[in-house]
């Protein structure tokens, strides 16, 4: 049975996490097949918007195997954090938008699976945070970068210096998430961001998302500059005049993402 589901339909494509009777922990199989749908994702037209959650309906992901970890020599272990944020890397340069369908719990690198999201939707009985510290670790899959550019240094401090571990609704004050819903309606509110997104030029999308992580970490000016040349690509794209063309003719476009 595959640790990792991947399932496209209407340009969604759906990263699924199969090990629900580990409550989805991460062993490093399950980091290498992730790591391989990660890339068969990042050069697919067709799926033009992906949404990762676990299954079943109790965890999205409670981050490290620690039975796994039990067994591991130094070695495998800087082996394991180092796949472990080089995939969640590759997650956050994804040039399609995605979402995390935050199902139920999502724990340390769970949690920072749903950080590396450009969107995180959650059910509301979630719960949620980097426990790392109470493990005698720290987060180590971009959980101390990631949050602390999300939510601030000193409220991203207090959440890992005390492992503790909030609520859904905690998580959305503090701007973690996009969204909380309940869990007969999760897949469906993902789907309905997703389908907002499709409905708009694909080319245009994936610049607009690399000139906005590009710049989010330099200067005004350096960002500017990215922004210049993320719009040069779009100027020769036919989907550009195809939504010019559209306008004069009164219907909707009908991008093709070239």
């Amino acid at each position: 049975m595959k640790n990792i589901i991947l399932e496209e339909k209407n340009g969604i494509a759906y990263v699924t996490i199969n090990r629900p009777e580990v409550l989805n922990c991460f062993n490093y199989d399950t980091l290498v097949e992730l790591g391989d749908v990660v890339g068969e994702l990042y050069s697919s037209h067709e799926a033009r918007v992906i949404i990762f959650t676990g299954a079943g309906n109790k965890a999205f992901s409670a981050g490290a195997d620690l039975k796994e970890r039990r067994s591991l020599t130094e070695s495998e272990v800087r082996r394991n954090v180092r796949k472990i944020r080089d995939v969640f890397q590759e997650i956050a340069n994804l040039p399609q938008p995605t979402i995390a369908a935050v199902n139920g719990f999502a724990f340390g690198g769970g949690f920072e699976l749903l950080l590396a999201c450009d969107f995180r939707i959650s059910v509301e009985q979630a719960t949620m945070g980097l426990t790392e510290v109470s493990w005698g670790i720290i987060p180590g899959a971009g959980g101390t970068q990631r949050l602390t550019r999300l939510i601030g240094e000193m409220k991203a401090k207090e959440l890992i210096f005390t492992a503790r571990k909030i609520s859904a609704y905690e998580a959305y004050n503090c701007g973690i998430l996009t969204k909380v819903v309940s869990q007969n309606s999760l897949m469906v509110t993902c789907e309905k961001l997703a389908n907002e997104i499709l409905q708009n030029a694909p080319i245009a999308i994936r610049q607009a998302k690399l000139a906005i992580q590009l710049g989010a970490e330099v200067d005004i000016v350096t960002g500017l500059e990215i922004e210049a040349k993320a719009y040069e690509v779009t100027i020769p794209s036919k989907d550009r005049l195809e939504a010019l063309a559209a306008f004069n003719e009164k219907r909707k476009p009908v991008f093709t993402g070239k």
